[in-house]
């Protein structure tokens, strides 16, 4: 008998839909109305959102291989959002001009993360992870806690409130990103050769891949996506702290895994990210709509998490 492959993304959404499924039979879910149920729908799509787009930079390191990883997105996050509070200031004509500065900002810190992998030979894990407290350690020095600015209309209007057909910008904003990263990974020669580095750096490089340039410019434009991420993340919380962009840290790393990118690099895709921060939302909404303690809920993610990824995270398909 003919064995039935499904990849890991097309798992991951059937996941998400069964989750879904289930949430509402719930006490006090939506039920059988059908209304509450797409409303309901909407908003854990609008909640991963946000999660999808920190997560896209870790799915271009990971696929990049040698134990790719960027531990100093949280940072970033928080960092962007610190300065797109303080560069806008309230002011409309003010959000281009931040977000620029900020992704050029992740830009920077992302290749000097790709510096130190590839020059100073510093694994990923030690190298992203000291940039971090590098990062936390200038918003503290600059700003004492304490960021002076405020939100402008636009951005509330535009990233938290509906816009067409009762669907918040934000989805909006997610279908056009993940329309440009397929084009990225799948229709481009950055694409094909972050693959090929990710299989095996020295058999690309003697096909004459510039391994070097290709692992800056990978860290350099997830640092500017995950910058990215804290505009977004600022834009709907209207609020920005010390520890924004902390929560989304090892979630953004947990969706990759979970949406079928090799953690040895190589072979992945972004679409099977977003799958992936979908089925994280359901799960801690789930776990929330249940009214489990915090220890519980962290206990039962990390449990379903090491289910899903011993599965299929390292493995080339899902067999039922």
């Amino acid at each position: 008998m003919k064995k039935i492959t499904i990849s890991p993304p097309v798992a991951a959404v059937l996941l998400a839909v069964v989750l879904f499924v289930f949430s509402g039979f719930l006490p006090n879910s939506f039920g059988t109305d059908m209304s509450a149920a797409a409303g309901q729908a909407v908003n854990i799509i609008r909640l991963s959102v946000f999660l999808g787009i920190i997560a896209a930079g870790q799915t271009l390191v990971i696929i990049s291989g040698s134990e790719g990883i960027d531990l100093s997105a949280g940072a970033v996050v928080t960092l962007s959002a610190t300065l797109t509070w303080t560069i806008v200031h309230g002011r409309n004509e003010m959000v281009l001009p931040a977000l620029v500065a900020v992704m050029l900002v992740g830009a920077v810190i992302g290749f000097i993360n790709g510096s130190g992998i590839i020059f100073l030979k510093i694994s990923p894990f030690v190298m992203t992870l000291s940039m971090s407290g590098v990062i936390t350690g200038i918003i503290i020095i600059t700003n004492h806690g304490n960021s002076q600015g405020m939100l402008a209309p636009i951005m509330t209007s535009i990233i938290a409130r509906p816009v067409i057909f009762g669907i918040p910008g934000a989805i909006i904003i997610w279908v056009f990103f993940a329309a440009l990263m397929w084009l990225i990974l799948e229709r481009t020669p950055f694409g094909k050769r972050l693959f090929a580095i990710g299989v095996n750096r020295t058999t690309a490089k003697l096909s004459g891949v510039d391994v070097t340039w290709m692992v800056l410019s990978t860290y350099a434009l997830a640092g500017a996506l995950a910058a990215f991420g804290g505009f977004m993340v600022v834009g709907n919380t209207g609020v920005v702290f010390l520890s924004l962009g902390t929560p989304f840290l090892f979630p953004s790393i947990a969706a990759v895994a979970v949406g079928g990118t090799l953690l040895s690099g190589g072979k992945g895709s972004y679409f099977g990210s977003m799958a992936g921060a979908l089925v994280l939302i359901l799960i801690t909404s789930l776990l929330t709509t249940m009214q489990m303690s915090d220890s519980i809920r962290q206990m039962v993610l990390g449990a379903t998490l090491l289910v899903l990824i011993s599965i299929y995270g390292r493995q080339k398909g899902f067999r039922q």
